[in-house]
């Protein structure tokens, strides 16, 4: 009996080069392929779990628990959103231990042992739940250029580690060649197969290229498991631990504020995959977004009560699905079911970790080239007027001065580092607050009168349409018909000979824009435009000149109802309209 999976998110187009997507349960080959490619990317990422240990100075054993219960999280995650329904978003989103929170999870540990990082976990967990069940309500806070401008400073944040990675570099003697042959080579694998391999070798193209890094490191000598894996044992199960209950409020409040903005991360990542998997993909869809934050909390929450870290979602692994065109919901059941498993194997998964630098620092250099990007489309995908413009800027300008100028968080109170520090917080957070600031007296609806003259007219039009379509933030495409269909109606209008365009309004709701002229005479008939007579032109003037104008105003008619989504007319106090009403 065929698994059935909850109905995902409604989804417009296929894009025509995915190979697997969102709802197609790809052969059972490929599937376990990249399944493995998955769960390998996401382990060899468990490092940012054992780098918070190594600050806090756990020991081995201890080190070994936080991984397990780690990693359960992240199976458990990485399931619920696959899955879908209410508790996860329907889509391949592979989480992974949290960067964001790796110095504060440590400053835990130091000082509340385990039961400390279980009480951030707990937080984390129970704020991400809270986010979620807020999302439908958040899309005036978080429209898609303020999600843009997360995405792109998830990126631009990547650039330095994944140099650093990259090229060995560590004093200003220089980078290590090496090094740098060896991430050099790995990119250069991953770019070569994603770009000009065959369907099969692009689904392979990370997995190839860390192979490559790997082959290359042990060639060269710098793969040495022999002294890390002997300590660890073969089989081991985490234990619960109570969180404590005496944290600093201070702490307590910096979860807080990381959490939301880890929850802003996993709304990118849901719009990165949705927007992958539908090529007619238009705003968020924020009941999706909220199952996605619902099950990121959750994740954490459960890694919380057994001592492991907080969790998010993986840039890497969105790179991959990038990169192999494969968006299967399938592949994340399947990669869940893979890390649960690796969760009860200490070897393993230190085994994973012992993947060198070098090979990671490839892998973020793909995912920041990214993510930088996607985000820069998802701003772009909005016309702006002054008030986005501000919006989007000055938060990037924020985010990357404090990646720029690490000094700038010290002009904050001490309390506050923790936030001040991380460049995605700060542009994130300036970008919602701008955002919020911008729309107070911002209106959703406007009117103007219009002149008489032809000319003056379609200017008028075609100002007001943009000027007003840019303030309101409406998708370009849709501006850009919305215009041409503006001006053409006024045509139409005069074409009948009967009247003419008076005045324009306007609506916008973020589903719906609506444009509505204004004019004198009757209103335009929409229907039952006759064709032209093959004998036209054997008739008088008068009856030719009013045969052609029904004709062209036929062919108006045709044009305004190819596009407007929907056109409609009547009359209102005394005066005859013609609205056009696009779906946005």
């Amino acid at each position: 009996m065929p698994l059935r999976l909850p109905a995902s998110a409604p989804r417009h187009r296929r894009p025509s080069d995915l190979a697997y997507a969102s709802d197609e349960r790809p052969p059972g080959g490929p599937l376990l392929s990249l399944a493995v490619q998955h769960a390998a990317t996401a382990l060899a990422l468990i490092a940012y779990a054992i780098a918070t240990a190594r600050i806090a100075g756990l020991s081995t054993m201890q080190t070994n628990s936080l991984v397990t219960a780690t990693v359960l999280g992240m199976a458990l995650s990485t399931f619920l959103q696959a899955w879908g329904g209410r508790l996860g978003a329907g889509a391949l989103v592979v989480h992974i231990p949290s960067p964001t929170f790796i110095t504060l999870s440590a400053t835990a540990l130091t000082l509340y042992g385990l039961g400390g990082l279980a009480g951030v976990g707990l937080v984390r967990g129970l704020t991400g739940l809270l986010v979620g069940q807020a999302a439908p309500h958040l899309r005036k806070v978080l429209p898609p250029a303020v999600a843009g401008v997360v995405v792109c400073l998830a990126g631009l944040s990547l650039v330095a580690p994944a140099l650093r990675h990259a090229t060995g570099i560590q004093t200003r003697d220089g980078f290590d060649p090496g090094t740098l042959l060896i991430s050099g080579a790995t990119l250069a694998v991953i770019m070569l197969l994603s770009v000009w391999g065959s369907r099969r070798a692009k689904l392979l193209a990370l997995m190839a290229g860390l192979a490559t890094g790997v082959a290359l490191a042990a060639a060269t000598g710098r793969l040495d498991v022999a002294e890390t894996l002997p300590d660890a044992p073969f089989f081991g199960l985490p234990s619960l631990v109570a969180p404590a209950l005496d944290m600093d409020l201070g702490l307590l409040a910096a979860t807080v504020l990381l959490a939301v903005m880890v929850q802003i991360d996993i709304l990118g990542a849901v719009i990165l995959m949705s927007r992958m998997d539908d090529a007619g993909w238009r705003r968020p869809n924020l009941g999706q977004v909220g199952g996605g934050m619902r099950a990121g909390g959750l994740g954490s929450l459960l890694a919380a009560l057994l001592g492991g870290c907080p969790n998010g979602t993986s840039s890497a692994n969105i790179a991959l699905s990038h990169i192999s065109r494969s968006t299967s919901r399938y592949i994340g059941l399947a990669t869940a079911l893979l890390l649960a498993l690796v969760a009860f194997l200490p070897q393993v998964t230190l085994a994973l970790t012992l993947i060198p630098n070098a090979v990671i620092g490839a892998v973020e250099i793909y995912a920041a080239t990214y993510l930088t990007v996607s985000g820069i489309e998802l701003i772009a995908s909005r016309a702006m007027d002054a008030r986005g413009t501000f919006t989007a800027g000055l938060a990037i300008v924020a985010g990357v001065g404090v990646m720029l100028l690490p000094d700038l968080a010290r002009l904050a109170p001490e309390s506050l580092h923790f936030l001040t520090g991380n460049g995605m917080i700060v542009g994130g957070l300036i970008a919602i607050t701008l955002n919020l600031l911008f729309r107070l007296g911002a209106s959703q609806r406007a009117a103007h009168a219009l002149p008489e003259d032809g000319s003056g007219k379609e200017l008028a039009i075609e100002v007001f349409v943009e000027t007003h379509g840019q303030a309101w933030g409406v998708r370009r495409d849709v501006l850009r018909r919305a215009t041409d269909a503006a001006q053409e109606a006024a045509s139409a209008i005069a074409a009948v000979g009967a009247g003419h365009a008076l005045n324009i309004q306007g609506s916008f709701d973020e589903f719906n824009l609506d444009i509505e002229l204004g004019h004198s005479g009757e209103p335009l008939v929409l229907d039952g435009h006759a064709p032209v007579d093959a004998n036209l032109m054997d008739v008088g003037d008068e009856a030719f000149e009013a045969a052609l104008d029904r004709a062209m105003t036929g062919v108006s008619v045709k044009l305004l109802q190819h596009l407007a989504d929907r056109l409609s007319v009547g009359r209102r106090d005394g005066q005859a309209y013609l609205r056009l009403h696009f779906d946005h």
